[in-house]
């Protein structure tokens, strides 16, 4: 018997199938639990772990499954919006931040963040003073683009997300999604180049 597309299993689910839930769920558990790693506040990281969150995601989504039937996000783009709520609400009770605050402190890492992502390859400790002034240039690069822009890169390069996955996320149109991480990535990728070769 041929596994099912996420398509079909989407339409089983939006036609009553509630098993289809749990197999589309652990097909994206990974990308969900990178996502909430990489965007969980340094601050909670003692206090919550990132496959607490996911499984409490999934115990929403379990709940809220008539609300995903009535909706035409595909369920990746639904589920990754309820893993970010998941999210933001776990960072109001623990840090009891107001809520405009908790959403951007969950949405957006700190260029910072991201930085030591892109160079955490560089290890050997030759190499350690090389990797901080090219993690503080890469900084400097995310720092000066847009929000919209960052976040895009974030979501094709760290969540790895489709462009189309991106723009329904961003709520933009995919050509537009495409323009800004382009974009982005010719910004980021101009950084890295000054730099010469590492």
């Amino acid at each position: 018997m041929m596994e099912r597309t996420d398509e079909q299993l989407e339409a089983a689910l939006r036609a009553g199938d509630d098993a289809a839930m749990a197999q589309l769920f652990e097909r994206h558990r990974e990308r969900l639990f990178r996502m909430v790693q990489f965007r969980l506040d340094p601050r909670l990281v003692g206090r919550i772990d990132a496959d607490d969150v996911v499984q409490e995601t999934f115990l929403e989504a379990k709940k809220r499954v008539l609300a995903f039937r009535d909706d035409q996000k595909p369920f990746l783009v639904w589920v990754r919006l309820m893993t970010h709520q998941t999210m933001i609400d776990l960072h109001r009770k623990h840090l009891g931040a107001k809520m405009r605050s908790a959403g951007r402190e969950v949405s957006a890492p700190a260029s910072n963040a991201i930085s030591s992502f892109f160079v955490a390859q560089i290890t050997s400790p030759s190499g350690a003073v090389m990797r901080e002034e090219l993690r503080a240039k890469v900084e400097s690069a995310l720092a000066s683009m847009d929000e919209i822009d960052r976040e895009v890169l974030l979501l094709r390069h760290f969540e790895e997300l489709s462009n189309k996955e991106a723009a329904d996320v961003l709520g933009i149109q995919e050509n537009a999604a495409s323009n800004r991480y382009v974009r982005a990535l010719t910004r980021l990728k101009g950084f890295l180049a000054d730099l010469g070769p590492q």
